[in-house]
């Protein structure tokens, strides 16, 4: 299989509940909720799951998509699938942020 090149991110920020600490992990990693929805889309890249070493409570995602118009468009055509899947992992964290989208920058 040929690699996908991933030109943009989505950054999200949580400040996952105390004790939630190994459901959240388990929802947001590889082989979570979230992978699983994103997986059926070609021009989905990954994701990736970080925690904040000085911060235990606080995690990236990192969503690779190929392009900003092909996460657009997952969204857009998988919208009540997403809310079913946010909904269900609300009660993990006490906060969800946004970060940003980013472009890979040429060089």
């Amino acid at each position: 299989m040929k690699p996908l090149n991933c030109d943009f991110l989505v950054v999200w920020e949580f400040w996952v509940r105390p004790g939630a600490e190994a459901r959240f992990a388990s929802a947001y990693g590889p082989l979570g909720a979230w992978v699983q929805l994103f997986s059926g889309d070609p021009e989905y890249g990954g994701t990736r799951l970080v925690r904040d070493w000085s911060e235990p409570r606080r995690y990236l995602t990192l969503d690779s998509w190929a392009s900003q118009s092909a996460y657009e468009s997952f969204r857009a055509q998988h919208g009540p699938e997403y809310a079913t899947v946010d909904r269900e992992c609300e009660g993990l964290t006490e906060r969800e942020t946004e970060v940003g989208r980013f472009a890979a920058v040429p060089y």
